[in-house]
């Protein structure tokens, strides 16, 4: 691609370029051009500017290739196309900001832990926060890249967080905004010439994401099935995965003392097992609370000199003094914390683990009708993975201000750029080759929607997972929901059996029945949308609510 041999060009010929800089140098560079402040522990903290706390959706373009294009399911309201030409134009303008830039920090990693497919991804910024970013969040260069499937097949990804593009240019081939502008930023990737770029967003999110997706597109050609999915291990090697969209719960809960943690977000599972993509967690930190979810709590509060700690806190409220208030919502609701897996007490180096035997399937229901805990068998596994339900909540997105009920398959449609068959299919074949169980966990309300009822308490959902992950809830009888067609256990040790029936802790039972429906409605229309012409197995359809 001729960009690249240009970018290379521009990138020789200029006097401070940042090569792969130490840890300590990005965390020095950084607080000296004053992209972050250093807080009372030595974390780092910055806000971002107002239209890029969270990811933009609207702004994320795909490059529509004719010879890929069926590839990509373009169906998908996640799936906006990019033209060529326009993506040409774009990168033509990044060339010039980077030839215009003062300094240019450059970092060569790779996403996968398992060399046999990790993906080399070389980043260039004129920020040093984000270079430290992709230096925590994605993973050294193992000496054995040579044996990957994509050594000679690297990504090259552009960021430059603080410009814009021209409004005027990019009239009628990027989004219409509400004032009738056109959009100046823009979050793309062309999986044809291995290029991505950032323009416009500072959010940290917005690079980890597009690096995942890009593995979510890549992998299933190879049979290798990529999940949006936290993983840990247990005394004995037995891995759970932990499925769910951001404010779920993946990164709180599988974040547990007793079981070494392999990764937050995301993961590959081949035929040799399950290998996390990063090197870092990116947490969320609104009202992180240091008696239930310590090990976060110190990861980004605990005190080390600067250039030792190096933790990034994102958007959250720091006071004068440098301490921080987790509590306050007030700027956003989306505060996170990027740190390396190492400053947890409890992970696994290498980051990759045999078949799981267990996939837990995290949800947030806002309206308050699901169970805390639900057993799914085969069919019922492929049904939830396909409808990925879940509230979407505050914070997580621009413009989401309130939770709304929303259906996201596989837990994480926006970063699942191929045509749904390709990962479901997968999923089912590895359930069945390796026996692994599935649960789906409600870690939203009780007792009421949002606004009424309760949210679920994390202590209780932590007795469940143990429940589940000891083999106890295994064990125990099940009854199967009439409208939602899962089976909710009759027990479950350590937590009240009256929770484990959602409309037993309703007030008003006709409010429960009515919201049920309504609920399984939403299920049934959106099913019939998005699955109708998809000619899937009549047992799996069967499970939709309202059938």
């Amino acid at each position: 691609m001729n960009f690249l041999k240009e970018l290379q060009t521009v990138i020789s010929q200029k006097e401070k370029v940042f090569n792969n800089p130490k840890r300590r140098d990005l965390i020095k560079a950084a607080v000296k051009n004053r992209e972050a402040l250093v807080s009372r522990n030595g974390a780092l903290a910055t806000w971002t500017r107002l239209e890029s706390t969270g990811r933009s959706p609207k702004d994320t373009l795909t490059v529509r290739h004719t010879d890929i294009e069926a590839e990509i399911d373009w169906d998908s309201a996640n799936n906006i196309p990019l033209a060529p030409e326009t993506f040409t134009m774009i990168l033509a303008d990044a060339l010039a900001w980077v030839e215009r830039k003062e300094k240019l920090y450059i970092t060569d990693r790779v996403v996968g832990a398992d060399s046999r497919y990790a993906l080399p991804v070389r980043t260039v910024s004129d920020m040093a926060l984000t270079a430290l970013f992709t230096v925590t969040m994605f993973r050294p260069v193992p000496r054995d890249i040579g044996r990957s499937i994509f050594h000679d097949q690297p990504f090259t990804l552009i960021a430059l967080p603080m410009d814009k593009l021209d409004k005027k240019k990019y009239s009628g081939r990027l989004r219409t905004l509400a004032d009738g502008t056109t959009s100046d930023m823009v979050v793309a990737m062309d999986f044809k010439e291995r290029v991505g770029i950032v323009i416009g967003s500072a959010y940290g999110g917005s690079v980890k994401k597009l690096m995942f997706t890009v593995m979510n597109y890549l992998l299933p050609k190879s049979g290798i099935l990529p999940l949006h999915a936290s993983a840990n291990e247990g005394p004995h090697g037995d891995i759970a995965l932990f499925l769910g969209l951001s404010g779920t719960g993946k990164t709180t809960l599988s974040a547990d003392p007793e079981r070494a943690l392999l990764g937050d977000d995301e993961h590959g599972w081949d035929q040799h097992g399950i290998a996390n993509f990063e090197f870092g967690c990116y947490a969320k930190l609104i009202n992180l609370n240091p008696d239930k979810e310590p090990q976060i709590y110190h990861a980004i509060v605990h005190e080390a000199p600067y250039l030792n700690h190096g933790a990034i806190v994102e958007n959250a409220m720091m006071y004068p003094d440098g301490t921080f208030d987790f509590n306050d919502s007030r700027l956003i609701e989306n505060s996170r914390g990027s740190y390396p897996l190492s400053f947890l007490p409890n992970v696994k180096k290498s980051s990759r683990g045999k078949h799981p035997r267990t996939i837990i399937f995290l949800t947030a229901d806002a309206n308050g009708v699901l169970p805390p805990v639900a057993k799914l068998d085969q069919d019922q596994a492929m049904f939830w993975f396909l409808m990925g339900y879940t509230s979407k909540l505050a914070g997580t997105e621009t413009g989401i201000v309130e939770p709304v009920s929303t259906f996201s398959r596989f837990f994480g449609q926006p970063f699942m750029p191929r045509n749904p068959n390709d990962y479901a299919s997968l999923l089912g074949e590895k359930i069945k080759k390796h026996g692994t169980q599935v649960y789906l966990i409600n870690t939203g309300w009780s007792g009421g929607p949002y606004g009424e009822g309760k949210r679920m308490d994390i202590n209780v959902t932590r007795a469940i997972i143990r429940a589940v992950l000891n083999g106890e809830l295994g064990r125990v009888t099940t009854q199967e929901d009439p409208t939602f067609h899962i089976n909710i256990p009759h027990s479950c040790p350590g937590v009240p059996s009256v929770i484990l029936q959602p409309r037993n802790t309703w007030k008003d039972a006709d409010a429960f029945e009515s919201r049920a429906r309504k609920l399984a409605a939403e299920f049934s229309a959106h099913f019939d949308k998005v699955y109708g012409n998809k000619n899937l197995p009549a047992a799996v359809c069967r499970q939709c609510p309202g059938k």
